[in-house]
């Protein structure tokens, strides 16, 4: 099998795996979002310090300013996203942050010199119009949701442009260790001040939400360093139909009409923009191929 193709497999693992974190997120709407990062991180700094020493590679790596500022935009993210999770229905909190490879896009023109050209705007804007029919058409959905989803979104977008930057001179599991590094002292500091108690359940729930988000990432790392983005992105959207699935599943969640067409609309022009990169990029091969002749 090929990189590439092992890049494909890779992230639809790790799609399905992060669609089940979703739901443990969700099984415990009484614990603060950031407790739950905490327990996330506690399990993620164990188990990434593990691999890395069977991997027998420094846990420092070599970019540390960057590896720690993808920590800094990772625990942002995840936390206004789980905050997300408990307030809103599954695939509504799902779709929200499918606008994260817009932002990625446009966060890469400064960060990773990426070039943006005129049509990839009109996509950008078919997603965002997207949003703004989930947002109108369901009741469960306010404005201040539909902020904190943007700003996920943005943090998400720096935290890729981070991993896309590092992913060819850091092992995957040094990028991920540098998550829980920086995610520890802030989470842990802020659950001391706030402790909820978890009881029963919600202790394998926590634990579940550890794990699962750590194979997850760990999965989605190595696809992004297997495979290019824009073949491997594709396959990270199918997990709007598991949040779909999931959400009807362990929470009677059901939707409108109209808010599908608003997720369809999102998924339309985040697929258009990474269906159009990757045929702009054959065709600048080609055109390279036929100069060299």
């Amino acid at each position: 099998m090929s990189d590439s193709s092992r890049g494909v497999w890779y992230m639809a693992l790790a799609t399905f795996i992060f669609g089940l974190m979703t739901v443990f997120v969700k099984l415990v709407p009484a614990i603060p979002a950031l407790e739950i990062i905490f327990f996330r991180a506690l399990v993620a700094v164990v188990l990434s310090y593990w691999g890395i020493k069977r991997a027998r590679v420094s846990i420092w790596g070599h970019n540390k300013g960057m590896l720690i500022l993808r920590g800094v935009a990772g625990v942002t993210a995840l936390s206004l996203n789980f905050w997300l999770i408990q307030e809103i229905p599954l695939a509504a909190a799902s779709t929200l942050t499918y606008l994260a490879p817009i932002s990625t896009t446009i966060i890469g023109i400064w960060f990773v010199k990426e070039k943006v050209s005129p049509l990839q705007f009109l996509f950008f804007a078919i997603s965002f119009s997207g949003i703004l029919v989930i947002q109108g058409f369901d009741a469960r959905i306010s404005l201040l949701h539909l902020g904190v989803g943007l700003v996920t979104c943005l943090f998400m977008g720096l935290a890729y442009n981070c991993v896309r930057k590092l992913s060819t001179s850091e092992h995957p599991l040094v990028i991920i260790l540098y998550f829980p590094l920086v995610c520890l002292p802030i989470t842990g500091l802020w659950s001391l001040l706030f402790w909820v108690q978890p009881e029963g359940l919600e202790w394998f729930y926590l634990f579940m939400v550890g794990i699962t988000s750590q194979v997850a990432q760990y999965f989605m790392t190595r696809s992004y360093q297997l495979a290019e983005i824009s073949t491997v992105s594709i396959v990270n959207y199918t997990g709007i139909i598991y949040a779909i699935i999931m959400g009807y599943i362990f929470f009677g969640e059901g939707f409108n009409l109209l808010t599908y067409l608003g997720m369809a609309l999102v998924l339309a022009g985040v697929i258009l923009n990474v269906m159009w990169k990757k045929s702009s990029k054959k065709v600048v091969l080609a055109d390279i191929a036929i100069d060299s002749n």
